[in-house]
């Protein structure tokens, strides 16, 4: 089974989730500069998969560059293992079959792939592997299990 690490980039912190490809192993949303020192300092999986930033035709600001900056610091920090760059687009493709997909769509395909909310997340007396996922670690999750499915 491939240990994957995920990474959704962000301009000052990002969040991350290891996968054994059942299931996390630990997530969390940390510095950028504590990440890449993490990426650095070694303890890395099979491969470390980082959400592309793609362009869609729209002006951005100062903080997608920096995302884009931060995502590419990165790729070079792990540079030891394979870094796979993925884009949004293949992830709403692969968990949703629709490009247009929203965030609360993704995270709902994410759930009922691991057995419906009361399996997938549960709650604090009997949590299931999803429990305490949150925020941009849904999405650190969805990269994860896209690369997962592509790569079988």
């Amino acid at each position: 089974m491939t240990s994957v690490l995920a990474i959704d980039p962000g301009s000052a912190q990002s969040a991350w989730l290891r996968f054994d490809g059942d299931r996390p192993q630990g997530f969390g949303i940390t510095a950028n500069d504590v990440l890449v020192r993490a990426l650095r300092s070694g303890g890395l999986p099979d491969v470390v998969v980082i959400e592309k930033v793609e362009s869609y035709g729209m002006a951005v600001g100062a903080e997608v560059f920096d995302t884009v900056l931060w995502a590419g610091r990165f790729a070079e920090a792990a540079h030891r293992v394979p870094v796979v760059l993925l884009p949004r687009r293949a992830v709403k493709l692969a968990l949703c079959g629709d490009s247009r997909a929203k965030d609360a769509n993704i995270r709902q395909a994410l759930i009922d792939r691991f057995g419906g909310k009361d399996a997938a997340v549960g709650r604090k007396a009997a949590p299931g592997p999803l429990y305490g996922i949150s925020r941009d670690v849904w999405s650190a999750l969805a990269i994860a299990v896209t690369y997962t499915l592509q790569a079988a």
